[in-house]
C-alpha cells in the first residue's frame, strides 16, 4: 500500500517495477513497418534524446519504460529533460543555454523565437522548387518534429498495435485509452505481476484480431534478439582483439593463429547481423550511410583475409583491422548522425537485383580501396619513421588497388544501367555520378601513372591517401554536405567537423611523408630503396 501511495505521490521519480518482457515482443506499426515495441520504443527514445536510455532526476529510465510511462502516466513529463538540441547556433539563436543538452517540451513548446523559426521553415517548405532546408530553419523543423514525437506519445497516437482489416498496407490504428486502462493502473501501482497479466491479454487480444495481417513471429524474434545481441558491436571487439594479438605475432608467431581467429569470428558476427537485417527487412542491407559504413568495414576485413590466405604477410589485416574497428565504432556510438534503424525503402530503390549488384560493388569498391588506405599508411609510417618500406608493400598495395577499381568501374556502369531502368536516362552527372568518376579516374591516374613510370611505390602509396579523399566526397560529402541530386535517399546530417578534421589529418600526414621522403632520397643508399620500388607489380 505504502507503494502505491509513494509512486502515485511521486510521479515521475517512482521506481517503476514493470516487466516489459511482454510488451517488447508485441507487433507495433510505425513508418510503414511493423517491427516489436522494443525496436519502437528504442528508436523513439534515440530520436527524441539521442541515445536508447535516459536519467531523470538522478533515476535511469530504459526506453521501454520511458515511452510507456510517457503513454500511459504522461503527467509531468512535459516538464522534464528528454529532447536533445546539440546545435549550439539553434541554442543561442532561441535563448537556451548552448552547454545545454536537453530540454523539456514545455519550455520549447512555449519559446517564441522556435515557434518564428518554425514558421519561417514552413514558409521555405512551401515555395515552388524550394531547395532542402539548411541552417537554422532545418535545425528548428529537427526540433519542431521532436516535439510532435513528444505529443504522439502523451496522446497515444503513436501507438498503432491494432491491426487495419482493409489490408497489408493500410495504417493501423492506436490503441483507445479505455482498452489499456487496467494495464495503466497496473503500471501506476507498481504492480509488476498485474502489468505483466495485462500486457499478455493486450497481446493476445491484438493479433488474434487479424491475425492473417501480423507479421511472422519468428521475424519479430529474429528482430527482438538482433536487437539485443549488438552483432556488429561484438564483431568491432572482435576485430580490436585480433589488432592486438597481430601486434604481438611479430615476437610470438602463434598469435597469428589467434589473430585469424578472432578476425574470422569478427567477421561471423557482421554476416549475422547482415543477416538478420536482410531477413528483416527483406532487402540488401546497403541502403543508407550506416549500413554501407558497416559493408565497408565488412569488405576491408574480408578482402584482408582472402589476400592474408594467398601472401601470408601480416600487412594486409594489419591495414584493414583498424579501419574496420574505427568504422564499426563510429556506427555503433554516432547512432544520432548514423541511424540504424531498419527503414521501407523509396521507390526507387524498390528493385533487389539492382541494388543488390550496383550498390554492394560500389560498397565493395570502397572497401577495397579504404584496406589499400590502410597499407598505404603502413609505408608511409615506415617513410615517417626512416625505414625503408619492406619490399613487397608496394606490390600488396598495388594488387588491392586493382580490385578496387575493378569494383568500382563495374558499379559505376551498373549504376548507369540502373538510372537508365529508373529515371529513363544513363547518365545526368549528377553529384554522385560525378564523384563516382571522379573517384574512379583518380585512381586510374594513379594505377596508369605507375604502369607508365612517372611515379613509384612511393608515389602510388600517396596517390591512394589522396584519392581515398575522393571516396570520402562521393560517399559522405555528397548526401551529408552537397545534400544535392538524384540520389536524396541517401542524404543526412552530421559529421561534419569530424569529416573535415580527417581530410585535413590526411593532408598533413602526406605531405609530412612527402618532405621525409625527400630527405631519405638525398641520403646515402637512396638508390637502392628506389630500386626497391621498381619490383612492384605492375601487371
Amino acid at each position: 500500500m505504502l507503494r502505491s501511495v509513494l509512486a502515485l505521490l511521486l510521479g515521475v521519480t517512482a521506481c517503476v517495477a514493470a516487466d516489459f518482457s511482454v510488451l517488447e515482443g508485441v507487433p507495433i506499426q510505425e513508418q510503414g513497418r511493423k517491427k516489436p515495441y522494443l525496436v519502437f520504443a528504442q528508436e523513439t527514445t534515440l530520436a527524441l534524446a539521442g541515445k536508447t536510455a535516459v536519467s531523470i532526476d538522478g533515476r535511469r529510465w530504459s526506453a521501454p519504460e520511458l515511452v510507456t510511462t510517457l503513454w500511459l502516466n504522461p503527467a509531468g513529463w512535459e516538464t522534464k529533460p528528454l529532447i536533445l538540441i546539440n546545435n549550439r547556433d539553434l541554442k543561442k539563436a532561441i535563448g537556451l543555454d548552448p552547454m545545454q543538452k536537453l530540454f523539456a517540451y514545455q519550455d520549447l513548446e512555449t519559446n517564441p523565437q522556435l515557434r518564428q523559426l518554425l514558421s519561417e521553415a514552413q514558409t521555405l517548405r512551401m515555395k515552388p522548387g524550394s531547395a532542402r532546408l539548411s541552417g537554422l530553419p532545418k535545425e528548428a523543423s529537427d526540433v519542431g518534429m521532436q516535439l510532435a514525437e513528444f505529443e504522439s506519445l502523451v496522446n497515444g497516437s503513436a501507438f498503432r498495435f491494432i491491426a487495419n482489416p482493409r489490408g497489408e498496407e493500410s495504417p493501423w490504428f492506436a490503441v483507445p485509452a479505455d482498452q489499456v486502462s487496467a494495464l495503466r493502473d497496473a503500471l501506476i501501482r507498481n504492480d509488476a505481476e498485474a502489468f505483466r497479466t495485462e500486457s499478455l491479454k493486450l497481446k493476445t487480444q491484438w493479433a488474434a484480431a487479424e491475425p492473417a495481417l501480423q507479421p511472422p513471429a519468428w521475424r519479430i524474434s529474429l528482430e527482438l534478439i538482433y536487437q539485443k545481441l549488438h552483432p556488429f558491436r561484438w564483431a568491432w571487439i572482435l576485430y580490436l582483439g585480433a589488432g592486438l594479438s597481430l601486434s604481438l605475432s611479430f615476437r610470438f608467431p602463434l598469435a597469428y593463429k589467434a589473430t585469424w581467429a578472432l578476425a574470422v569470428a569478427g567477421l561471423l558476427f557482421q554476416i549475422a547481423g547482415f543477416t538478420s537485417r536482410v531477413l528483416i527487412a527483406g532487402r540488401a542491407p546497403v541502403t543508407n550511410m550506416y549500413e554501407s559504413i558497416l559493408w565497408v568495414a565488412f569488405g576491408t576485413v574480408l578482402f584482408a583475409l582472402i589476400f592474408e590466405a594467398i601472401y601470408r604477410s601480416r600487412y594486409f589485416l594489419l591495414g584493414a583491422i583498424p579501419v574496420a574497428v574505427v568504422s564499426l565504432i563510429l556506427a555503433d556510438t554516432q547512432t544520432i548522425a548514423l541511424s540504424p534503424a531498419i527503414n521501407p525503402l523509396t521507390a526507387v530503390l524498390r528493385n533487389n537485383f539492382w541494388l543488390t549488384t550496383h550498390v554492394l560493388s560500389i560498397t565493395l569498391s570502397y572497401a577495397a580501396f579504404a584496406l589499400a588506405l590502410g597499407i598505404a599508411h603502413i609505408a608511409l609510417i615506415q617513410i615517417l619513421a626512416g625505414k625503408k618500406p619492406a619490399a613487397p608493400i608496394y606490390n600488396y598495395l598495388y594488387r588491392t588497388l586493382q580490385v578496387g577499381v575493378l569494383l568500382l568501374a563495374t558499379g559505376t556502369i551498373l549504376g548507369g544501367v540502373w538510372a537508365n531502368y529508373s529515371w529513363g536516362r544513363f547518365w545526368d552527372w549528377d553529384p554522385k555520378e560525378t564523384w563516382a568518376l571522379i573517384t574512379l579516374l583518380g585512381y586510374l591516374i594513379v594505377l596508369h601513372g605507375r604502369i607508365a613510370g612517372y611515379w613509384g611505390g612511393f608515389g602510388m602509396a600517396v596517390g591512394s591517401v589522396i584519392s581515398f579523399l575522393a571516396v570520402l566526397m562521393a560517399w559522405y560529402g555528397v548526401n551529408f554536405v552537397l545534400g544535392v541530386g538524384l540520389h536524396s535517399y541517401g542524404f543526412g546530417t552530421g559529421g561534419f567537423g569530424w569529416a573535415l578534421a580527417f581530410v585535413a589529418a590526411e593532408l598533413v600526414f602526406v605531405a609530412a611523408a612527402f618532405a621525409r621522403n625527400r630527405t631519405l632520397r638525398s641520403s646515402p643508399g637512396a638508390k637502392s630503396r628506389s630500386k626497391a620500388e621498381e619490383q612492384v607489380v605492375t601487371s
